[in-house]
């Protein structure tokens, strides 16, 4: 008499699908490599805000008059903030649209890969691409517009969360807005200008002090003018105060603001995103 043992093999845990995080580290490299390959948007992207620094730094040279600083020097964190957006709102607002259109957003949402590994996917993109856009940005001002880089740790620290909380509110911003496009032909047209029309009134181009106090308040309300205020008071000397709205840098009101706008972004992002274009259905 012979007894038959039947053996169960049990699932291994090499056989579970990835998580979210890992397929969302994946997808950032896959972004990244995308990104980089396309020469001509490489060039563009980091080279738009430096060329626009090298022009106002070179029209405007002067003194500014009790600041302590020339004007070159304020454009250099302006500029760092505008290219924060830059990376962040206008690259997903736009991408992201035309990829809908394309029926890329589609084809993923039909695919096992859980909806959270797309957009961290495009957090590790903005993220990379914000870094490296700040860290041209600020050899140019050290270089040539005679900007000291901070080496106080708490100005390090202001540094990394205004960086953080800037970057991760605009990028929020950029993922609600591609919404807004009816097609991905009139994206560029439906981001580009509201960005632009932000930096004017958020003090990116125009100082402070020179701006409307009612344009001022509408900037006020979007996180650029505290991403610009933020970061001057990050490598500027205390004298540059003078040059602010209040007199003063506001590093609780620029967090504040900054962290309502990544709760707000998210939001946004919860009520406002599509898989699919509305003639889709």
């Amino acid at each position: 008499m012979t007894t038959t043992v039947v053996r169960t093999r049990t699932k291994a845990p090499a056989d579970r699908l990835p998580g979210a995080w890992s397929l969302g580290l994946g997808r950032g490299v896959l972004e990244l490599r995308q990104f980089f390959r396309q020469r001509d948007q490489v060039l563009f992207t980091f080279a738009f805000p430096v060329v626009f620094l090298f022009l106002f730094a070179s029209i405007f040279r002067d003194d500014v008059r009790g600041a302590g600083i020339t004007a070159s020097q304020l454009y250099v964190p302006a500029m760092m903030a505008a290219g924060i957006m830059s990376t962040s709102f206008q690259s997903l607002g736009i991408s992201i649209a035309i990829e809908r259109d394309e029926k890329v957003l589609r084809r993923l949402r039909g695919t096992p890969m859980p909806p959270a590994a797309y957009f961290l996917g495009k957090i590790w993109l903005v993220l990379v691409t914000g870094l490296l856009e700040t860290a041209i940005l600020l050899l140019v001002g050290a270089t040539l517009y005679d900007v000291d880089l901070p080496t106080d740790p708490g100005r390090l620290f202001d540094l990394a969360w205004i960086f953080v909380l800037g970057l991760t509110a605009c990028a929020l911003l950029g993922i609600a807005v591609s919404s807004v496009p009816k097609s991905g032909k009139s994206a560029t047209s439906v981001v580009v200008l509201p960005f632009l029309v932000l930096q004017f009134i958020s003090g990116v181009y125009i100082a402070i002090d020179t701006i409307p106090d009612w344009m001022l308040n509408i900037g006020a309300l979007f996180p650029l003018k505290w991403m610009c205020q933020g970061l001057r008071g990050v490598f500027l000397p205390e004298s540059a105060q003078v040059l602010e709205q209040t007199g003063d840098w506001e590093f609780g009101r620029v967090a504040l603001v900054l962290g309502a706008w990544c709760v707000g972004g998210l939001l946004l992002c919860l009520l406002t995103f599509r898989w699919k274009n509305r003639r889709d259905g």
